[in-house]
C-alpha cells in the first residue's frame, strides 16, 4: 500500500499549484469580456477614450494571462508524476478534454492575444474587435474543457470499467460533454470569473475616483464594471442554485456534509444557516434553520427527501460489503484465471460497488478477509469531514451576497450619476477587491474536498490514485513549486501595481493626468 503521507503530500502539492493558478484564471475570464464591451463602444462611437480603456485594461489582462499560462502548464505534468495510476486508469477519457484545452489555450488564445496587442495599427477597427472577441471566446472555451474533465471526475458518465485493461473506457463522448455537473460547473465558474473581472475594474476605477485622477477614464470604467458585475453576480447566484441541484442528484454525500445534515429530515428539508458541528458524536449541538429551502434547492420538489449522513453511511456500509466479492473476483481474473466464468459473473453483477470495495484497500491488502473494524473504518472514510465543508460553503455564499449588495448599490448610483460623490461607495468597492478570489478558492475547496475519498466519484479512491514515488521527491517538488510560484506572484503584483499607479498614462498618449510629472508624483 502507498503510504498515507505520500498520498497527502501529493494532494497538497496539487492543491497548492491549482490555488496559485486560480489566482490568475478568474481575472483572465472576466477582463477579456470587459475589453470586448469597451472596444465595441469604441468601434460604434469612434471616441478614443474607449480605445484607451481597452488598451489599458488589456495591458493588465496581458500580464495576468502570461502568469496564468505559466502556472497552468505544471499542473498537467502532475498527472504523470504524482498521479500516474490515475492517469493510466482514466487516460482514455481524461486525455481528450485536456488535449482540446491545450489546442484552445496554445493555438486559439495565443494567436488572438498576439493580434490584440500588435494589431491596433495593422487591423481595421472591426477586425481588431473580432480578434478581441475571439480571444475572449477562446479563453472561455479553454475553461470549458478543463471543467468538463473535472465534471467527469465528479460524475463519471459516458464510460465503463474494462477489467481486462484495468481502465475506464469512453462509451459516449456526448454524455461526457453534456454531463449536467460539468455544464453547471462551467457556467458557474465563468460567471464567477466575470465577477472577478468586474470587481477588479470597479475597485481600480474607485481608486482613481477617490484620488481625483483620470476621472473621465475611471468614470466610464466604473459604469461598465457596475453593470457587467451586477449581471454576472446574478448569474453566479442563479447558477449556484443549479449547482446545488446537480450536486443533490449526483453527490448526495457532499450536499449533506455542506449542510451539516446528519439525520434525514422530512421533505422539504430546511436549510441550516449556522450550526455547532460535533464531528465526534456525528451530530449538531445546535442549529438555526430556514424551513423548506434545502429541499427546494436540492430536489426542486416538496415531497422528495434528501438523505442525511447517517442514512448515507448505512448505504455505504452495504455497498462496501457488496463490493468485497467484486474486488475478490477482479483479483481472481487479473492474477489467476482470466477465463473463470464464476468470477466474471460475480464482477459483472457487482461492478457498481467495486469502487466501494476498493475503499478497504486503504486498510488491508486482503480485502476478502476484511474485519468488521476495517469495514467500519472504510465507512468512516466514505464521508468527508463536515466542519470544513459546512463553513466553506457559508463563506462562499456570504461573500456572494456582499458582492451582490455592492454591485446593486454601484449600479443604482451609476444610473443616478451620483457614484463619484459617494466616497463610502468608492471605498466599499476598493476594499472588496479580494472578495471574488476568496470566494472562488473556497468554492474550489468545497468541490474538491467534498468529493473525498474519491478521485473519480464512486469508482476510484484517492489513496489508490497516487504514484508510488519517494516522499522526499514530493517534498522537494512541493518546496520548488511554492518558491517559484511565490516569485511569479510577486512579479505579477509588482507589474500590476506599477501600471495601476501609472494609470492610463502608461499608454503614453499624453491625454491623462499621469503623463505629466505632477500627476506621477501624486502616486
Amino acid at each position: 500500500m502507498i503510504s498515507e503521507e505520500l498520498v497527502m503530500l501529493s494532494r497538497v502539492q496539487f492543491a497548492v499549484t491549482i490555488m496559485y493558478h486560480f489566482i490568475f484564471v478568474p481575472l483572465t475570464l472576466g477582463l477579456c469580456w470587459l475589453m470586448v464591451i469597451m472596444e465595441s463602444v469604441y468601434v460604434m462611437t469612434g471616441r478614443v477614450i474607449w480605445k484607451d480603456m481597452t488598451r489599458f485594461w488589456g495591458k493588465l489582462f496581458g500580464i495576468n494571462f502570461a502568469l496564468g499560462v505559466t502556472t497552468g502548464i505544471t499542473m498537467e505534468f502532475q498527472f504523470g508524476t504524482n498521479w500516474a495510476y490515475y492517469s493510466h486508469y482514466v487516460g482514455d477519457i481524461f486525455g481528450a478534454p485536456l488535449a482540446l484545452e491545450g489546442l484552445m489555450a496554445f493555438f486559439l488564445e495565443s494567436t488572438f492575444v498576439g493580434l490584440f496587442f500588435f494589431g491596433w495599427d495593422r487591423l481595421s477597427k472591426v477586425q481588431h474587435l473580432m480578434a478581441t472577441t475571439l480571444l475572449a471566446l477562446g479563453t472561455n472555451l479553454s475553461a470549458l474543457w478543463i471543467l468538463i474533465a473535472n465534471g467527469w471526475m465528479q460524475n463519471p458518465v459516458g464510460s465503463e470499467f474494462n477489467w481486462q485493461t484495468m481502465r475506464m473506457e469512453m462509451t459516449s463522448f456526448a454524455e461526457i460533454i453534456f454531463n449536467p455537473i460539468a455544464q453547471a460547473k462551467f457556467v458557474h465558474m465563468v460567471s464567477a470569473g466575470y465577477v472577478t473581472g468586474a470587481m477588479f475594474v470597479l475597485s481600480i476605477s474607485a481608486l482613481y475616483l477617490l484620488r481625483k485622477k483620470n476621472v473621465e477614464f475611471a468614470r466610464r470604467s466604473f459604469q461598465v464594471a457596475a453593470a457587467f458585475g451586477l449581471a454576472s453576480i446574478l448569474c453566479v447566484l442563479v447558477l449556484g442554485d443549479e449547482s446545488g441541484y446537480t450536486t443533490g442528484e449526483a453527490q448526495q454525500t457532499k450536499l449533506a456534509a455542506m449542510e451539516g445534515m446528519w439525520e434525514t429530515k422530512p421533505a422539504p428539508a430546511g436549510l441550516t444557516l449556522i450550526a455547532d458541528i460535533n464531528e465526534k458524536e456525528k451530530k449538531n449541538n445546535w442549529e438555526i434553520e430556514v424551513p423548506y429551502v434545502l429541499g427546494l434547492i436540492g430536489t426542486r420538489s416538496l415531497d422528495e427527501t434528501i438523505p442525511g449522513l447517517h442514512e448515507i453511511e448505512a448505504k455505504n456500509r452495504e455497498r462496501i460489503k457488496n463490493g468485497i466479492p467484486a474486488v475478490v473476483a477482479l483479483e481472481t481474473l487479473r492474477n489467476g484465471n482470466p477465463n473463470d466464468a464464476a468470477a466474471r459473473a460475480t464482477l459483472e453483477s457487482k461492478i457498481d460497488d467495486l469502487g466501494f470495495g476498493l475503499l478497504l484497500k486503504r486498510h488491508t491488502n486482503d480485502v476478502a478477509n476484511a474485519t468488521p473494524e476495517m469495514i467500519e473504518k472504510a465507512v468512516d472514510d466514505s464521508i468527508p469531514k463536515v466542519t470544513p465543508l459546512f463553513w466553506s460553503f457559508r463563506i462562499m455564499v456570504g461573500l456572494g451576497i456582499l458582492m451582490l449588495a455592492l454591485f446593486v448599490t454601484a449600479f443604482y448610483h451609476t444610473l443616478r450619476g451620483t457614484f463619484e460623490n459617494r466616497p463610502w461607495l468608492l471605498r466599499w468597492a476598493l476594499y472588496s477587491l479580494p472578495f471574488p478570489w476568496i470566494a472562488i478558492h473556497v468554492g474550489w475547496f468545497l468541490a474538491e474536498y467534498g468529493r473525498q475519498p474519491w478521485t473519480i466519484y464512486g469508482i476510484l479512491p484517492t489513496h489508490l490514485s497516487a504514484s508510488n514515488i519517494a516522499v522526499s521527491n514530493v517534498w522537494g517538488s512541493l518546496a520548488g513549486f511554492v518558491i517559484f510560484y511565490t516569485f511569479l506572484l510577486i512579479v505579477e503584483m509588482y507589474l500590476m501595481l506599477k501600471y495601476i499607479k501609472q494609470g492610463p498614462g502608461a499608454l503614453g498618449t499624453g491625454r491623462y493626468a499621469q503623463d505629466d510629472a505632477a500627476g506621477k508624483a501624486a502616486y
